[in-house]
């Protein structure tokens, strides 16, 4: 009796360890599945917030109204390739910082006639 229990157990380990003889390209699917999963929940939205925040950049003109990376909420009152030149209320205070700082445009209140 114990001879036909280590033989089937011997057929069970031997039949575990078959190479199960699939194409290798079978076996790369998985990785390639994972692969797009990050490249469509992680690098393509990233791309786009960067190419936003770029064109956002590269539109901002004198008198818009600017909040940066430090909180720092002003109007823009100078232009150069880096830097701009905000104006900080309440004492019309005058701040040069890059450009690049600039996280986001205040829409204007919108005026109710």
């Amino acid at each position: 009796m114990l001879r036909r229990e280590s033989d089937g157990l011997f057929l069970a380990v031997i039949l575990l360890q078959a190479d199960p003889g699939g194409s290798p390209i079978v076996s790369l699917l998985p990785l390639v599945a994972i692969f797009l999963v990050f490249y469509f929940l992680l690098f393509l939205p990233n791309q786009r917030r960067q190419k936003k925040q770029q064109a956002m950049l590269e539109s901002l003109k004198n008198g818009d109204r600017v909040v940066t990376s430090g909180g720092i909420h002003g109007t823009i009152v100078g232009l150069r390739d880096e830097y701009i030149l905000l104006r900080v209320p309440p004492d019309s205070v005058k701040l040069e910082v890059q450009r690049s700082a600039v996280t986001g445009v205040e829409n204007p209140p919108e005026q109710s006639s």
